[in-house]
């Protein structure tokens, strides 16, 4: 049923949403329950209330349900929304308060407060009796407290004095009652006794008339405990808060008070027991501390025994779960709300309308925190309350219901201008008008209305959906919308575009780790559109600004993606979607990237002998391209950097995981990897394996590169290169002259001797020995070097040079000249000389002066003239981070740099020195780089060593660097990969 037109308020949806919108009264500050203190200064009371509204608010109050008429009434006030009570009474003006706002939307009702007054009244002045009492017994003053609100302390004063009563075993003062409890009268306790009342918000303090208080003089005699004051048989105590429990015994003698729990439990260590008076205080009681408590009093005559529950009560306040929003609701439709607060107890629900109690009839349904209004109309529109409340309170939500009538209208959300769709996809043409009630939908193109049909259907919410869309539905469409308030219309152009399709998509690939690729990404579109790319890898866009693999490439109709320098972590899907204005297309390509393979798992070590050990390991990731063998590495503390070891087999294939490692030598540490090779590389190696050492056993290698020579006169000078293998370990050393028959032999017992002098003041000089070195340790005797022949030390030259002259060359080099000594028939030899400056030089250039001090320089003569400089001493700092690399038919060797110390001669180039582990001759090559490319037959192992060359001589050496040779397999891959 339509109403009256003249009954309609047409509001406009866009009014209501606006930021300065028309809406009904929300309270921003509601009173709430306070004690007021009635002291002499105090005139004025304010209780608080604001609310926001458009218009704004106007506001009245009530109390206990009465309105309050400001105007009438001179006590009230109003300044803006609060309420001024002047000259307050503490029982005319206390009570339930209510503040109400208003304006043209509808009115709501804030929280109601309780408001009392803090007073205290004075004491009647009537005199008060005489207390007769004997020695002995106990007596009982009563208080009698005037009329009061608030907390009130209370205290006794005895004869006047200034000071109050203190309390202790045998007196008491009750803070429910105010009475004065004396447990036992004493004769001293004659007097008067006068009862003071303290109001702890007003400080307003009040004396009552004096009580006197006759002893007799008979005493009465002992009797048992009567316990006078004590706690109820049942209390109520709320979560947190503060309980104090009273107990006090009248007795003879004077009774002593001790509290316990009834159940055994020991009483909470936060108790505190005041056990001159006896009284108990339970601070933040929790649900533990509830339960039955005992108040026992006792004497020498027996006992008595108080006791009562307390109860833990969970009050939880009152508070909202789910609250309500201003409703906007078209004329006709269904409104629902619901409101839920939680809260112990349980709290009830009722709803208002504009303050006023809402009930439920017609239209209207309420089931407790529900509201449901159907079929809503204009006189609906109101501010709504619901309220929950419980006996220890209530809280209020405040919503508005504004009901909307209005024709409808395309002015916020038009029909689409232009819609763009791919000839045979489909088109959502949206009718989206402001309308209350609901609008009618119809679409109309070209004059023509559109009906429902297989492939154009017209949604119940007005769009109009059209599916398999060719060129002919190109054209205008015109949404009318239709209600009993008007019609409006609103129209819109579709326009078919060709769809866009991949014609050259990525393909799936493979590919090598540092190689590049083009992954292919090439489309078809309709000419009026410009199609984007963008690229997708593993799932997430590629950000071509901040990645240097990846680049695209192309334009227009293309967008091809450039992979640089792969890397193994650039396997995984590419994705290429193109998007237009009409339709996005995508195509996927799989990228398997080959590479060297991952290190494989740490080895691990068993059966270890002298000479051999079992190891095995995991495999590591072979990186799309199978393992086709495995090298086994091995280093010691005496060795330079890993070297490959034998193994059996030979060559370990890559299904392999396990080998037998030969070849090592007894007593020595080892540690082991693994490095696995496929068809690309050379992967990393493996962490190396835990340490282990060789079992020992008898020497099986005589020492190598025994020679001599040089020394004292007098000295055979035997040196040979260190061996080590086993406890006990040391060299035996045989030596007899070329000729003798007879060997002298001496042993070395410690294992790193590489050199014997042999004395003997009659051995002439330059003699001839054959000499030999064998090796022992405590597992037995290994074999003896071969024989070499030694020569003896020289003595010294008897003449000197003649005719020595020398001329300046330049600043810092001269040249010297001499005559050799003439060959003699004796034993001497001259081999070199030597030339000595014994005093200072200073050298000085254009930066900075430094002295030196040269040192004698021995020369080889090769001509009669020789150019002759001062030269520091040979670099002390052997060649560091050797590398080598292993073929079937070379060697490359690298190394760092060596930097030589301040005093030290400046590095000229390197002496790389190698021959064959074992036997074969020594072959030198010099260099000036820090590398170099030895050409060696394959099949045999190597000793390499490095030293610096320098004008002050040859460097430290790098030690001794062991190439093991090759297997015949691992030469031909290598063969193969070269």
């Amino acid at each position: 049923m339509l109403l009256p037109w003249e009954l309609l308020i047409l509001l406009s949806l866009k009014e209501c949403l606006a930021e300065n919108a028309r809406h009904g009264p929300v309270f921003t500050q509601e009173p709430s329950d306070s004690i007021f203190p009635m002291s002499s200064g105090d005139k004025l009371v304010f209780i608080n209330c604001g609310a926001k509204g458009n218009p704004p608010p106007h506001y009245r109050w009530n109390v206990d349900g009465r309105d309050i008429d400001t105007d009438s009434d001179l006590n009230y006030s109003l300044v803006e929304g609060n309420l001024l009570i002047s000259n307050p009474h503490f029982i005319n003006h206390g009570g339930v308060y209510q503040c109400i706002a208003t304006n043209a939307f509808g009115t709501i009702v804030s929280r109601k407060a309780r408001v009392r007054f803090a007073f205290l009244q004075n004491f009647s002045r009537k005199p008060r009796n005489t207390v007769l009492v004997r020695e002995g017994q106990a007596v009982v003053l009563l208080c009698g407290p005037p009329p009061h609100y608030g907390e009130i302390k209370y205290s006794w004063v005895f004869n006047g004095q200034s000071s109050f009563l203190q309390q202790d075993a045998r007196r008491f003062i009750s803070q429910r009652t105010g009475n004065l409890y004396i447990a036992k009268v004493e004769a001293s306790d004659a007097g008067n006794y006068t009862c003071a009342v303290r109001n702890m918000m007003t400080n307003a303090t009040v004396f009552s008339s004096p009580t006197p208080v006759v002893v007799r003089r008979d005493v009465m005699g002992e009797y048992e405990p009567k316990i006078e004051v004590h706690f109820p048989d049942t209390l109520h105590v709320s979560k947190g808060s503060s309980v104090k429990l009273e107990c006090f015994a009248l007795g003879n003698p004077v009774p002593s008070i001790s509290w316990r729990r009834a159940d055994g439990n020991p009483l909470p260590g936060k108790i505190k027991i005041n056990h001159s008076t006896g009284d108990l205080e339970i601070p933040y009681f929790r649900p533990e501390d509830a339960g039955v408590y005992e108040c026992v009093a006792e004497n020498s005559r027996g006992r008595n025994v108080a006791r009562g529950q307390l109860v833990f009560q969970n009050v939880e306040h009152l508070h909202w779960t789910q609250t309500l929003k201003d409703a906007y609701m078209a004329i006709g439709a269904n409104l629902q709300w619901e409101c839920k607060a939680a809260g112990k107890p349980r709290p009830t629900y009722r709803w208002l309308k504009n303050s006023q109690p809402l009930t439920a009839m017609g239209r209207v349904h309420v089931e407790a925190g529900r509201l449901t209004i159907s079929k809503i109309t204009l006189s609906d529109s109101g501010m709504y309350q619901c309220v929950a409340e419980n006996e220890y309170g209530s809280v209020y939500a405040s919503a508005e219901l504004k009901v909307v009538a209005s024709p409808p209208d395309f002015t916020q959300r038009p029909v689409k201008t232009s819609t763009v769709v791919q000839r045979g996809g489909e088109s959502v043409l949206e009718c989206r008008p402001n309308a209350s009630p609901k609008a009618s939908i119809s679409w109309w193109r070209g004059g023509n209305l559109l009906k429902d049909s297989e492939r154009q259907t017209t949604m119940e919410d007005g769009t109009l959906h059209i599916t398999n869309i060719s060129k002919s539905d190109e054209g205008r469409y015109t949404c009318v919308a239709r209600n009993h308030f008007g019609v409006s219309s609103s129209s819109g152009t579709l326009v078919v575009k060709e769809p866009t399709r991949i014609t050259i998509p990525p393909l799936s690939s493979d590919a090598t780790v540092g190689q590049s690729l083009v992954l292919p990404c090439e489309v078809s579109s309709d000419s009026s559109l410009n199609p984007v790319f963008k690229w997708f890898f593993s799932g997430k866009a590629i950000d071509f600004s901040r990645q240097e693999h990846f680049e695209m490439i192309g334009g227009g109709f293309t967008g091809d993606l450039m992979v640089r320098n792969i890397q193994l972590r650039h396997s995984g899907k590419y994705v290429c979607m193109v998007h237009t204005e009409v339709d996005t297309v995508s195509a996927a390509a799989d990228l398997i990237v080959r590479g060297p393979p991952s290190a494989p798992e740490v080895p691990a070590v068993a059966d270890v002998t002298d000479t051999t050990v079992q190891l095995s390991w995991g495999s590591g990731p072979d990186n799309h391209s199978p393992i086709t063998v495995y090298m086994v590495q091995a280093r010691t503390p005496f060795s330079i950097g890993w070297q490959n070891v034998r193994t059996v087999p030979d060559s370990v294939p890559g299904q392999m995981m396990h080998a037998t490692v030969t070849d090592l030598n007894p007593w020595v540490e080892y540690e082991f990897r693994v490095v696995a090779v496929n068809s690309v590389g050379v992967g990393e190696p493996s962490t190396p394996s835990k340490q282990i050492r060789t079992k020992a056993a008898a020497p099986k290698v005589a020492p190598v590169n025994v020679s001599g020579g040089g020394g004292a006169r007098g000295e055979l000078v035997i040196t040979w290169e260190e061996q080590q293998a086993g406890e006990e370990f040391g060299y035996v050393v045989a030596l007899r002259p070329l000729g003798s028959s007879t060997w002298f032999q001496t042993v070395l017992a410690s294992p790193d001797a590489s050199t014997y002098i042999y004395r003997n003041d009659s051995t002439a000089p330059l003699s001839q020995f054959e000499v030999t070195v064998g090796v022992y340790n405590s597992m037995g005797e290994g074999p003896f070097s071969r024989v070499v022949t030694v020569l003896s030390a020289e003595e010294e030259p008897s003449e000197a040079p003649q005719r020595v002259w020398a001329r300046a060359v330049s600043a810092s080099e001269i040249e010297v000249y001499w005559d050799p000594i003439p060959p003699s028939s004796g034993s001497e030899k001259i081999i070199a000389y030597e030339r000595w400056r014994p005093h200072e030089e200073v050298e000085e250039n254009e930066h900075c002066k430094k002295k030196i001090t040269p040192t004698n320089m021995r020369l080889i003569i090769l001509s009669r003239c020789v150019s002759l400089s001062a030269h520091l001493v040979a670099p002390s700092q052997p060649p560091a981070g050797i590398e080598w690399l292993l073929t079937n038919s070379k060697i490359l060797l690298r190394w760092e740099h060596v930097k030589a110390m301040e005093n030290e001669s400046e590095v000229m180039g390197y002496k790389v020195v190698y021959r064959q582990k074992w036997h074969g001759r020594t072959a030198v090559l010099e260099t000036n780089k820090t590398n170099v490319e030895l050409q060696i037959p394959a099949g045999e192992d190597y000793l390499i060593e490095i030293k610096a060359l320098s004008e002050g001589g040859d460097g430290a050496t790098s030690g001794h660097i062991r190439i093991p040779k090759m297997s015949s397999k691992f030469q031909r891959l290598c063969s193969t990969r070269d």
